[in-house]
């Protein structure tokens, strides 16, 4: 096992060395466990994600549901680690012989797991000689990771490239996540501005035309359209970007073309 020198370096520093949030504000998640695919456990970190994103303008990209299998796993930490999206990854980071994350991350970027100052002195404060022999194993991580306080238990997750790496219980990764986006996203990321109504009484084939016609004018603008069944049947149809002009202007192109087609719509309240 290799020690490694106590480093002092600050969060944001690091972070953006290797990815400026500037950029994009779309996230990963990676949920792992053999528990979320057979059905043991329900998986919660999604929904929490999606509430927990939104004050920071953070819209999710993708999401991977993944095993305990060291050869996926690790196969797919190669993949997302060395890509350009940042990514929250739940689940594997414990003691147990099935928990396998820390090895792969640290594999996946062909690195060594270290015994890691900063969660050295996390487990022993909070377990003192009891952390010996087993606990003191989750300080093992990969050896350019940073550490991520828990609040719960003292047992740290760590941040590995824009990777960050949580606990599978909902209990401890949820505040922990908060303390990430905190750390991490709170000063970079504009929130995307999303506009839409209810196109009335239409089949969705009618208003093909009219978002192929909005998708050539704004290219940058993200199009939608969501039919709604029963009853009363309607179209969601929407517009979503960073740039408020851009996404007013297309939504009032999305508006004008349903008039021309003598489509009836009302706007989604609040829109």
């Amino acid at each position: 096992m290799i020690i490694a020198e106590r480093l002092i370096v600050t969060a944001h520093m690091d972070y953006n060395a290797m990815s400026d949030p500037t950029t994009n504000n779309r996230v990963g998640l990676i949920i792992i466990g053999d528990e979320i695919l057979t059905g043991k456990r329900q998986d919660s970190h999604f929904s929490h994600a999606l509430t927990a994103f939104k004050p920071y303008g953070l819209r999710i990209s993708w999401v991977h549901m993944l095993g305990d299998d060291p050869v996926n796993l690790t196969r797919m930490l190669k993949q997302t680690l060395t890509g350009p999206t940042p990514a929250f990854c739940f689940g594997g980071i414990g003691g147990t012989p099935d928990d396998r994350t820390r090895q792969c991350a640290a594999k996946a970027l062909d690195m060594p797991l270290i015994r890691h100052p900063d969660a050295v002195a996390d487990i022993e404060g909070q377990f003192g000689k009891q952390a010996y022999p087993i606990r003191i194993k989750m300080a093992e991580l990969p050896e350019q990771s940073r550490i991520i306080p828990n609040p719960y238990n003292s047992i740290p997750g760590f941040s590995l490239n824009h990777h960050h790496f949580l606990p599978g219980f909902p209990e401890l990764a949820h505040p922990m996540m908060e303390w990430v986006l905190d750390s991490y996203f709170s000063d970079h990321i504009t929130a995307d501005l999303d506009k839409s109504l209810f196109a009335l009484d239409v089949m969705e084939s009618r208003v093909v035309p009219i978002m192929e016609q909005l998708g050539k004018r704004f290219p940058s603008i993200e199009l939608y359209s969501l039919p709604k069944m029963g009853t009363n049947p309607r179209i969601e149809m929407g517009v979503r970007g960073s740039d408020a002009n851009m996404v007013y202007s297309a939504f009032q192109g999305l508006k004008s073309l349903l008039m021309v087609e003598s489509i009836a719509f009302e706007l989604v309240d609040g829109t």
